[in-house]
C-alpha cells in the first residue's frame, strides 16, 4: 500500500525560534501584525500590511497546523478567494470581511484557479467545484473520487488537475462533464505527498509522478506524446511532483526528488541536462534562470547550461514554491516568507505572520495575498518592493 509521507524536514521547521529565521545576521525579522510590535522592530519597510482575516484560527490542543492552499484573487469582483483546513472555501472583500463561504468534506491539499469570474476549487473531498468568484454560488461539480492535489490549470476548454493518487482529470470548463483521464500506478514505497501540476504549452499537457515519470499528453484527448523515467530504480521517493516549467527557448525543466533537476526537449523528452541535488520539490523559471526549491535550500541554475549561480541554505528548514513579485523572489518556508534578491540569493527581510507559511502566496500587481498556517488570510501592499 503506497503512503503519502512528508520528508521529517517538513515538520522540525515548524518547531524552531526566532533565531533561525533569516540566516543571516542584519536581515530585517517581521512578526505577526496581529500582535504589537516591540518598540526595537523597525517599521515595515519593504510591504505593508493592508488587512488580515481570521479565517480557520488554530482550535484547542491542534499542533501545528498547515495550510497547503495558495490563495487566488478575482480582479473583476476584487475578491481574494482561500481554502483552509476546515474544508471551507471563502471569498473575502476588500475591506478583509468574508462576502461568501462554501463548505465541502475535507480540508484542501492545492489553491483555486479564476478564470472569467469562475474559480475552479480542487476538493479534498475528491470533488472539483466551479463557484461564482463574486457570490461563491456553485455552478456545477465534478466528482473525482479521488483526493485532489493541484492548483486547475483552464485551458482550451478544459480544466486539468491532478489527485493524491497519480490521475489527471480533464473536466470541461463549461459544465463539468469529464473529458479524459490519465493514470499511474503510484510506487509501493513512501512518496513525498504531493501532486506535479500540469504545464500546458501549444497543446500539450507536460506532468510528473510520484513513480518518477514525466510524461506529455496531448489536452485535446490525453494520448501519450512521450513519456520519461528521471529517478530510476527502486521504490521510494521517485516522485516527480514539482510542476514542469519552461523558459522563453521552449525548454522543459523538471524536478526529480531523489535525482535532481532535468533539463529536457520538449518535443522527446530527451535529456539537456541533470544535476544531482536531490530533494528539490518546485521550480520557478525567469528569463535564463531556473529557482528551486526544497528541503534545507533555495538554489539558482543557469537555465541553458545547470551551472549553479547560488544557494541559499535553510538548515533544517523546508521551502516551498517560490513566486515573483515586485524584483522580488518570494519564497515561502517552515517559519517565515523570505524576500530573496534574485540575482544574489541574500535575504532581505524575513516575516512570520504566525505559524509560518507552507502555501505558496498569489501576488497580483502590487498586492500579495498570503495565508499563514494559523489559518489567516493576509493582503499586502508590496510598496517598499521596486521592479
Amino acid at each position: 500500500m503506497t503512503m503519502r509521507h512528508v520528508s521529517w524536514k517538513r515538520w522540525l521547521g515548524g518547531a524552531m525560534a526566532v533565531g533561525l529565521l533569516g540566516g543571516c545576521s542584519g536581515v530585517p525579522y517581521y512578526g505577526n501584525p496581529e500582535l504589537p510590535r516591540p518598540p526595537s522592530q523597525a517599521p515595515l519597510d519593504y510591504f505593508s500590511v493592508n488587512w488580515w482575516a481570521s479565517l480557520a484560527p488554530p482550535e484547542t490542543l491542534e499542533y501545528g497546523p498547515r495550510e497547503t492552499a495558495s490563495p487566488a484573487y478575482d480582479p473583476v469582483s476584487r475578491t481574494a478567494i482561500a481554502l483552509t483546513r476546515d474544508g471551507f472555501a471563502r471569498g473575502v472583500g476588500r475591506d478583509g470581511k468574508v462576502k461568501w463561504s462554501y463548505k465541502t468534506a475535507s480540508r484542501f491539499n492545492a489553491g483555486p484557479r479564476v478564470m472569467d469570474g469562475v474559480v475552479y476549487v480542487p476538493g479534498g473531498d475528491g470533488v472539483l467545484y466551479a463557484l461564482d468568484a463574486a457570490t461563491g454560488e456553485e455552478k456545477w461539480k465534478y466528482v473525482a473520487g479521488e483526493a485532489l492535489a493541484t492548483v486547475p490549470v483552464v485551458t482550451e476548454g478544459l480544466v486539468l488537475v491532478a489527485s493524491e493518487s497519480d490521475t489527471l482529470f480533464a473536466v470541461k470548463a463549461a459544465d463539468g462533464q469529464w473529458a479524459w483521464q490519465y493514470r499511474r500506478d503510484p510506487p509501493t514505497g513512501f512518496t513525498v505527498r504531493g501532486a506535479s501540476r500540469p504545464l500546458v504549452r501549444e497543446g500539450i499537457a507536460y506532468v510528473g509522478f510520484s513513480d518518477g515519470f514525466v510524461v506529455a499528453l496531448s489536452v485535446d484527448d490525453g494520448g501519450v506524446t512521450w513519456e520519461r523515467s528521471l529517478s530510476g530504480t527502486g521504490s521510494e521517493f521517485l516522485d516527480v511532483d514539482s510542476s514542469p516549467v519552461m523558459d522563453a527557448n521552449g525548454q522543459l525543466y523538471v524536478a526529480s526528488y531523489k535525482s535532481g533537476i532535468f533539463a529536457l526537449e520538449a518535443e522527446t523528452g530527451d535529456m539537456v541536462w541533470n544535476t544531482s541535488v536531490n530533494g528539490l520539490t518546485s521550480l520557478l523559471v525567469s528569463g535564463q534562470v531556473l529557482f528551486a526549491a526544497g528541503d534545507g535550500r533555495i538554489d539558482a541554475y543557469l537555465a541553458e547550461t545547470g551551472r549553479l549561480l547560488w544557494s541559499h541554505p535553510l538548515g533544517e528548514r523546508a521551502a516551498f514554491a517560490p513566486v515573483f513579485a515586485k524584483g522580488m523572489l518570494l519564497v515561502p518556508t517552515s517559519n517565515a516568507l523570505l524576500f530573496l534578491e534574485p540575482k544574489t540569493g541574500r535575504s532581505r527581510v524575513s516575516w512570520n505572520p504566525g505559524g509560518g507559511i507552507t502555501a505558496p502566496p498569489f501576488a497580483a500587481g502590487r498586492q500579495l495575498f498570503v495565508l499563514s498556517n494559523n489559518g489567516f488570510l493576509y493582503s499586502l501592499d508590496l510598496n517598499g518592493l521596486g521592479g
